[in-house]
């Protein structure tokens, strides 16, 4: 490739840097928020040309990009890593990285990983798993200016006391925790919520009911936004491609067109559809 096509390929997208408080704006005034994960800066820079808002370093890469099993294995330096590799590729979508498993156990230890992933990573926000225990982690964090996306629903850190990958907030006692647990999230401070995996019903509601922005992903079509694995959403994930998933990239010519097609999707409601939720 010539220095000139490299530079091309290195040019900062047209459009606002997006932010947290941007986000929030977002949600006041109906407008839905475009959210994929990427691991590197190739794919970074091709959801930037796709119009996303938000890009996710995800501890997913276990997974997706190493093949393993879970998402325990993912450490946090790996995080760190990717994190950066996708910083180098961002320009305007705001950066949110995953905390992985045990890296924020406590409020000290939350507060010297989450450092890292600013500081040495060029995240934006954190993202980390449950209530309980973390409404300390969130406050912690919340007090030392560090912007946290919670999430709630099928976590995949707690996969083992899960018994699985299922639905989460099914019955009248686990929707009341469910709603219960997010109205905690954001009186601790948390700017932004992921729900997954969650009866569109209950998205509905919680969503109602929170100021903060929420993030579905099998959660219907009400959340404030969306996100996909964008291994999923190519369709190159091996094995079956999750429910609440789709391929984008059928019939499309490039993976920034897939991307489009997503963020379009989204935008307009299309997606998800009542096939992708629960």
């Amino acid at each position: 490739m010539s220095n000139t096509k490299i530079a091309a390929t290195r040019e900062k997208p047209a459009g606002d840097k997006v932010t947290v408080p941007r986000l929030r704006e977002m949600k006041t005034r109906g407008e839905k928020i475009v959210m994929l994960t990427a691991y590197d800066a190739g794919f970074a820079a091709q959801c930037e040309l796709g119009g996303v808002d938000s890009v996710l370093v995800g501890d997913s890469l276990g997974m997706v990009v190493q093949g393993r099993a879970s998402t325990l294995p993912v450490t946090l330096d790996e995080m760190v890593y990717h994190s950066a590799a996708v910083a180098r590729g961002t320009h305007t979508a705001l950066l949110i990285a995953d905390l992985p498993f045990m890296t924020f156990r406590d409020a000290d230890t939350a507060l010297r990983s989450s450092a890292r992933l600013l500081a040495e990573g060029g995240a934006a926000m954190v993202k980390l798993e449950g209530a309980d225990y973390v409404l300390d982690v969130i406050r912690a964090l919340d007090r030392h200016q560090i912007p946290v996306c919670a999430h709630l629903g099928l976590t995949p850190q707690s996969v083992h006391k899960l018994g699985g990958y299922h639905v989460q907030g099914k019955g009248k006692s686990a929707a009341e925790r469910l709603l219960a647990d997010a109205r905690a999230v954001e009186q601790a401070g948390a700017a932004l919520l992921v729900l997954e995996c969650v009866p569109a019903a209950l998205a509905r509601q919680i969503t109602a009911q929170l100021q903060i922005p929420t993030i579905g992903i099998g959660a219907g079509a009400d959340c404030d936004g969306q996100v996909l694995v964008i291994y999923d959403m190519l369709g190159i994930t091996p094995g079956k491609r999750p429910r609440f998933s789709r391929d984008f990239l059928a019939g499309q010519g490039s993976v920034a067109d897939a991307i489009r097609a997503y963020a379009k999707a989204v935008r307009s409601g299309a997606f998800p559809a009542a096939e992708h939720s629960f």
